[in-house]
Formats: C-alpha cells, structure tokens, sequence
C-alpha cells in the first residue's frame, strides 16, 4: 500500500486524525496486502464534493464450495478511522448487484460493525472480516443473466438469488403488506390500503403488547377478500410493506415514560419483522413518529432508505390542497412541502416544478413574496386535525407508491444526517422519492433564520429525548 505518493499525502495531511490514520492504514497493508489506496473525489447524497482517500480491493469468499473475488471500495472521511468509511461494491460490465439486508441497489454495503463503529475497538480488518462473513452468507454479486447478455454459462449466482415455488414460479411476484396493530388506525389502514387495490395480499396481525386492539373482530366476521387476520408476527413474511400503527399501553404520566413503553414495545417485535421480511420498507406510524421511527431503524438494523415514517405527508398534501383550491385563483399547481418535526415546530417549503412537467426540479425556502400566502395557508392547516381514516387514507398513498414503484414524492420522516447541514443522527420529515426499495432523500436547501431555529430546536429535543430513553 503506497502512502508515499504526492496525491496521496496531499490528501491525507488534511486529515485530522492524519498519525492514527496511516497507522489504521498499515494494519490493512499487513492483513490485505493487495488493497490500494487512492486519492479521489467524493460525492455525497446532497451533492457535495471533497478530496478524500478511498481503499480498492478485492476480497475472497467462498460460496457453494468455490471461491469469488468480490471487488470492494471503502471510502475515508477525513476524521477516519474515528468515523466508519463509507462501503460500496465495485461490479464489473458482467456482474449484477443483488440487493439484500447488507447491500442496496446502489451498492452500498451496510453492516452492523458499520452501525456500531467505535474506533479503537472498530477497525478496518475487523470490518472486511465481518464482510467476508456475511458474503458468504448471501452473496451480494451475481452474473448477468443470458436475458441480460453477458456470460451464459455461468448462472449460479443468478439462480441462487430466485424464490421459486414446487411449480417452478417465482414467489417474489405477490404483493404483499402486512399491518402491525388492530385499533382503529390498523383497521382504516387496512380498508385504505386495500380500496387503493395495489396489493395481492394484506395481512393485519393485532399484537398483544399494542393498547390499539380490537377492531380486528369485525374483520374476521365480514372476511374481506385477499385480507387475513393473525396474532402471529411469522405471518407477515415476505412482506413488502410493514405498516407498523400499534401503541403500547402506558399507566405512567410523563411523556418520557410512555416514549420508553412503545419503546419497550418495539423492541419485542421490530428485529423479528425484520427478520421475516429483510427487504421489506418499514412504514412506522406509532407515536411519537419522529422518534419511534428512529427507534425502529436502530432496532431493525436495515438500512436507513428501507425505514420510514408516515411523518408531513398528510399535512403536505392538504397544504398543496389548500394553497391551489382555496387561495390560488388561477389553480397554478404549486407545490408545496411541510417538512421537520410532527409539531409546532413544522416548516414549509416550496417546489419548483420544471416547465410542463410534473417533475419536481428543486425545493426553494418560502420568500418573502410569496410568505403571506404560505403564512395564511398553514394557518388554515392547523384546524385540520390528523383522524384516524385520515392518516390511513396517508397510509395508503405511501404504501401505494413503494409497491407499484412509482418515484412519487413524498414528506416523509427519514435519517436527517447531512441534509442542511443537520450534523445528528435524528428522524425528521423530509421530501423523498418512494420506490420498491424504498426512499431516496431529495438534496437539501437553505433555509431562512427563523425555519432554521425550528429545525434546530427539533434536533435538539430529539437528541435530549434519546440520551434519557433506554434502548
């Protein structure tokens, strides 16, 4: 591993952590000796640029008895090895990314060391090691297909990657979401869901712990189609949606102590229904949603894009409403977008449609030409409370573009690191396009002063709340 070329120490001398790292470097040399560094520019999700150093390799795993080289990219953030690098593959022209619980469609790889990375304790080689494991596992690279056209005679990794039944069809063809709660939300989300007819199975199990129960009776009584009722979480596998509404009961009067029973509650179903359906979208609607959907994705341990909360998509969706049918005379289609915390500390946005389309270009922070009319629509907003028919008809529309694949977008509660310079690992609501896989946040936007204090205060509590929660 040469450390020694210009480009190299250039990069590496804005380090800050510049002795650790060449240390942490070296250990690598010694265990993966072919493992190269490179200096290159880094591109982020909300598109900014910066020299980092990146590690290009190969690691063996064997599978079915025969050994792969899987082509690996790990790149250093320039407080490496205190911050984890950030892990992608590199597939050849002939290889397809396999999308599974530790890689996305982009070839990003997720692991728990990564999650949980505490340097020294973390390291480099503990990472690879850890990645060998779990490769070998579930091999996250495959051939091309012969409809692909590349390589024919080789399928093995193509095939393993198929579910098929005893009559040869493939079992990932059926849409299935399942419902996590049996109250009154379960149930509108349910009836939501279905009237939305974008599923081939819906599965309402009605948990135990959930204080949201009952409902469920009646569903068993009028037997709806394609519907079925459970207590048991294994009848939600292979779900592509996971709508989870249940609330746990709590005797306790402070609002730190009934956080921490949905908490507890979480913690006894959230890793099983990740286990049940690893490529699932989890779709979180207890209370409080900012902060249990944190929760569910740190418990879960999927990706961040596969863990989302129902969030502003209500409230966006009426502010549009409102501003186009009520106060707009000439109905000019604006859009806009409610954004942050599910609380008083809500913010509205702006976004730019391209010319005849309806594609969404950028997002724009409220001017002060156009404040009056946003002022006077959120004020028109806050008499509208959020029913249960109503967050499950918002229920309905999200899970409607995850599993038809649709790219509508959406404001939806999602990891908020790095969007607008928010340096905490906190849930908030954000405009993200839904797929299949999940969601993609859209780039971040200045904000003025007084949104911006808003958006901070609800980082802060977030952050306060969660060093008082027992996780």
């Amino acid at each position: 591993m040469d450390l020694n070329s210009e480009s190299v120490k250039k990069v590496l001398s804005k380090y800050k952590f510049r002795d650790v790292a060449i240390e942490e470097l070296n250990k690598v040399s010694r265990v993966h000796p072919d493992m190269k560094v490179i200096s290159a520019t880094y591109t982020s999700s909300d598109s900014l640029q910066k020299d980092l150093l990146k590690l290009v390799g190969n690691i063996a795993v064997r599978y079915h008895g025969r050994s792969y080289n899987l082509p690996i990219l790990l790149w250093l953030l320039d407080s490496f090895p205190f911050a984890p690098p950030i892990c992608f593959l590199r597939p050849t022209s002939s290889m397809v990314i396999r999308e599974g619980k530790h890689v996305d469609s982009k070839g990003r790889i997720h692991l728990p060391g990564l999650h949980s990375w505490d340097h020294p304790k973390s390291s480099v080689n503990g990472l690879l090691a850890e990645m060998i494991a779990k490769f070998e596992e579930e091999p996250p690279l495959g051939t091309k297909s012969p409809a692909q056209g590349d390589n024919p005679n080789d399928l093995l990794a193509y095939v393993s990657n198929l579910s098929l039944d005893e009559g040869g069809n493939r079992l990932d063809q059926e849409v299935k979401v399942s419902v996590i709660g049996g109250g009154d939300l379960g149930i509108a989300a349910v009836l939501s869901i279905m009237a939305k007819s974008c599923v081939d199975k819906l599965v309402l199990i009605d948990i135990p712990e959930s204080s949201t129960k009952g409902g469920t009776v009646d569903l068993e009584i009028f037997s709806l189609p394609k519907v079925e009722v459970s207590k048991d979480l294994s009848a939600s596998v292979g779900s592509k949606v996971v709508v989870i509404t249940a609330n746990a009961w709590s005797d306790e009067q402070s609002y730190l102590s009934v956080v921490q029973t949905n908490v507890d509650m979480y913690r006894s179903i959230i890793p099983r229904l990740a286990q049940l359906s690893p490529k699932a979208v989890l779709l979180v609607a207890s209370q409080p949603v900012d902060i249990m959907t944190h929760v569910a994705w740190r418990q879960s341990h999927l990706l961040p894009t596969q863990v989302i909360g129902v969030g502003c998509n209500l409230d966006s969706e009426r502010l549009s409403h409102i501003i186009n049918i009520s106060l707009v005379a000439n109905n000019t289609g604006k859009q806009a977008w409610v954004i942050g915390e599910l609380s008083e500390n809500k913010v509205a946005l702006w976004g730019n449609m391209g010319p005849g389309t309806d594609h969404l270009q950028a997002l724009t922070p409220v001017s002060n030409s156009t404040k009056p009319l946003m002022d006077r629509a959120l004020e028109m907003l806050k008499g509208r409370g959020q029913r249960s028919w109503s967050v499950g008809l918002s229920i309905a529309d999200i899970t409607h573009s995850i599993v038809t694949g649709k790219k509508k977008i959406h404001s939806v509660t999602t990891l908020a690191e790095g969007w607008g310079g928010i340096g905490s690992k906190v849930f908030l609501s954000l405009p993200c396009i839904l797929g299949e896989t999940g969601s993609t946040r859209l780039p971040g936007v200045a904000l003025g002063s007084e949104d911006e204090m808003k958006l901070r205060e609800s980082v802060a509590c977030q952050v306060n709340l969660f060093m008082q929660l027992r996780l």
